[in-house]
């Protein structure tokens, strides 16, 4: 308890830390300087809905195209995203206001989509998609202003200022699809200090987007594609009939506003979405709970291991000693080699090489060094870290396997990177795969772990276990405490996934992993000291196995998710989404099993170091 008590402080004071990480700025992403006039690149990145979580490519719709069409060459991150970064018509310039402009007009003629056309465009309205463009690199924003009081009087209700990423494609009003034809730009700009007798320099802080619906009758257009908003509310939007030909303007106004934001400030209003005063809530409840319950269950295992051990090592009444306790009974069996020993290693191998990669990456982000403005930073160093960390992966593989007496070493180097091999097939050979031949051929090599005790050559028999040693009862036990300890950090990360959020709070979320790490240790080490003392042996798969319970509850909080949070309901975007979590799920079980793997395996080795053996 006292234990418990003297990490909390410590773990305050690491938090405040990790919370002041946002100042930093990922190094390498240099601001542009803008003068007065100059071209300010909007580009479209990608259409986006958490109903359907298909991607789909921005001149998939059929909007305006410039003449000439440019992708931007994507990092591999870009690629695993679904990111299309490519050019669009819209000419907007540094500190330029531009009322109305009209796209793609030719000869003041309308577009007309055609019956097909409209067919699509009507479908992704009502599978409620998003339009994601970029100007200087940051994302555009949808502002939504909520009034908190709703039952008081005007001039006392709070505004509560939100933002949504992207904008809608359209919306749907009695059976009706409309169309968000007009764009209104609004882009906040900081003007740098500089000496005199200088031009002055602008950089782009804010990108935000006001959609309209603008019926094509209520627009005014001339010769020199300006045209002319209607006033007021007097206007209709511009409705979409997907059973024949519409004729439309595309259309867009730009207005510029001076902020006080810095630049190295400018991706706080994205980073800001989420409600941080719910993470603290969830943090120090995780931080109180996990070490509460870490000093309870250490006072209680170590002074129940000191009575063992002091009777164990007595030299008289042996016998009796022996029958009142039973971990010391299975001493000869306890480093029995289990079955499948390849098997076994190849998954711990690749517990490990996840392990490293995590820890890295979310260290590194949680200094600021993987910034959403670097696009595709974090999945590209994740991807490149996974396949890197191969040679420790396969270096612990193989000296685990040679422990558990195992000879053929390459065929056991060859299971290690396999859930990596249909996912990225090119990097698996090319990196991952000769990483882990190396690190496991260095390991086989190294001398096995050495065990405290010698194991005998007939098997001892082990009693008949009560009900609550089975295995899938230890799962469901084990797992609560880990899932409880990050279960609300999970919400933010699936939020993240599948509703196209950003997500960054990579301090709060390296503070969540060593939560994770000492509760799957700590659960482990207590699961396996009580299957030892009901004298069973075969703690090897097992302890694997129950370690990863956390994983078991993961998935059950993913179909919760998918049941209470999305609104999917056709096979695909199912598909879609089971399959991804699978994956996650598989991941999870890996990782915390290898966590609670190898706490077991020291704890399980130093009580038997620790008595004596006849």
């Amino acid at each position: 308890m006292a234990a418990a008590m003297d990490w909390l402080p410590w773990s305050l004071l690491l938090l405040s830390l990790m919370c002041d990480t946002g100042a930093f700025y990922v190094p390498g992403v240099a601001p542009i300087n803008f003068h007065q006039n100059d071209p300010v690149e909007i580009k479209a990145v990608k259409l986006t809905s958490s109903l359907t979580q298909r991607l789909m490519e921005y001149y998939s719709l059929p909007f305006c195209q410039p003449s000439k069409i440019t992708y931007k060459a994507e990092n591999l991150g870009e690629v695993l995203r679904g990111d299309r970064i490519v050019n669009t018509p819209f000419q907007v310039l540094m500190n330029s206001e531009k009322k109305c402009e009209v796209l793609c007009s030719q000869s003041n003629k309308p577009v007309t989509l055609t019956v097909e056309q409209s067919r699509l465009v009507a479908e992704r309205i009502s599978e409620d998609y998003y339009v994601h463009l970029i100007a200087d690199n940051l994302p555009v924003a949808t502002r939504l202003e909520l009034y908190s009081n709703r039952d008081g009087d005007d001039k006392k209700k709070e505004k509560d200022v939100q933002f949504e990423h992207g904008y809608r494609l359209g919306f749907t009003d009695v059976n009706k699809i409309y169309l968000h034809n007009h764009l209104s730009f609004i882009l906040y700009y900081h003007r740098e200090d500089l000496e005199e007798d200088q031009e002055h320099t602008y950089r782009v802080v804010r990108f935000e987007v006001i959609p309209q619906s603008i019926r094509l009758e209520d627009l005014k257009t001339d010769e020199k594609s300006s045209c002319t908003l209607p006033e007021g509310t007097n206007s209709s939007p511009q409705e979409i009939d997907p059973t024949k030909e519409n004729q439309l303007y595309f259309t867009y106004s730009v207005h510029w506003e001076e902020s006080d934001i810095k630049w190295a400030s400018r991706w706080d209003t994205y980073l800001t979405m989420s409600d941080v005063q719910i993470h603290w809530f969830s943090i120090i409840n995780s931080v109180v709970v996990v070490f509460f319950l870490s000093g309870i269950l250490s006072m209680i295992i170590i002074r129940t291991l000191r009575k063992d051990i002091a009777n164990y090592n007595k030299e008289d009444d042996i016998e009796d000693t022996m029958e009142e306790s039973g971990w010391k009974l299975v001493h000869g069996d306890v480093f029995r080699p289990p079955q499948y020993p390849m098997i076994l290693s190849s998954l711990l191998g690749s517990g490990i090489q996840l392990f490293c990669m995590i820890l890295i990456v979310i260290f590194v982000a949680m200094l600021g060094m993987l910034s959403p403005s670097s696009r595709g930073a974090l999945m590209t160093t994740a991807c490149f870290l996974f396949m890197f960390m191969g040679v420790f992966g396969g270096f612990s593989a193989g000296r685990l396997y040679r422990t558990l007496k195992g000879h053929r070493w390459k065929k056991g180097a060859f299971c290690v990177p396999f859930p990596t091999m249909v996912a990225l097939l090119c990097m698996w050979f090319g990196i991952s795969l000769p990483l882990v031949y190396l690190g496991y051929y260095f390991g086989f090599r190294k001398q096995p772990y050495d065990n405290p005790v010698r194991t005998n050559q007939i098997p001892r028999q082990i009693p008949e276990q009560r009900w609550y040693m089975n295995r899938f009862v230890g799962i469901l036990m084990a797992g609560i405490l880990p899932f409880g300890a990050m279960f609300i950090e999970l919400f933010f990360i699936f939020s993240a996934i599948w509703e196209n959020q950003f997500y960054y709070l990579f301090g709060f979320l390296f503070l969540v992993f060593i939560i994770l790490v000492v509760s799957c240790s700590q659960i482990s080490i207590v699961m396996v000291y009580f299957q030892l003392c009901a004298e069973d042996y075969r703690w090897w798969w097992r302890n694997f196995l129950v370690s990863g319970g956390s994983a078991f509850y993961v998935l059950v909080y993913a179909i919760f998710y998918f049941v209470n949070k999305l609104d999917i309901v056709e096979f695909i975007p199912s598909l879609l989404y089971f399959g991804y979590t699978a994956l996650m799920v598989l991941s999870f079980w890996l990782l915390t099993g290898t966590i609670g793997f190898y706490a077991a395996y020291m704890f399980v080795r130093k009580i038997y170091a620790a008595v004596k053996i006849d």
